[in-house]
């Protein structure tokens, strides 16, 4: 069975940082894709950043060089460093993988974790 396990959100005053975590079970993370979504209240669900199998990494315009994809594959977790947080931050976080190889296309989400930016 399959399973992703988000964990480090939480409050935190804007200006701070918090370090989020997706831990995998069942697959192996580096076989696919990995990214992280974020789905505020009366929002659209966003990516805000992914990374490859090769370690290439993207991100949302709205990260602005202020997140931090990555993976550790011996403790089969990716991790998002945010820093510089502000309010519109506040959000549900998703941990989400996409493996193409082989075939069928699987995907995967975790439940969830808190973030709240707020003073």
């Amino acid at each position: 069975q399959v399973q992703l396990v988000e964990s480090g959100g939480g409050l935190v005053q804007p200006g701070g940082s918090l370090r989020l975590s997706c831990a995998a079970s069942g697959i192996i993370f580096g076989d696919g894709t990995e990214d992280w979504y974020r789905q505020a209240p009366g929002k659209q669900r966003e990516l805000v950043a992914t990374i490859s199998r090769f370690g290439t990494t993207n991100y949302g315009n709205f990260v602005k060089g202020r997140f931090t994809i990555s993976r550790d594959n011996a403790k089969n977790t990716v991790y998002l460093q945010m820093n510089s947080l502000k309010p519109e931050d506040t959000a549900v976080y998703y941990c989400h993988t996409k493996i193409s190889r082989p075939l069928p296309v699987r995907e995967y989400w975790g439940q969830g974790t808190q973030v709240t930016v707020s003073s």
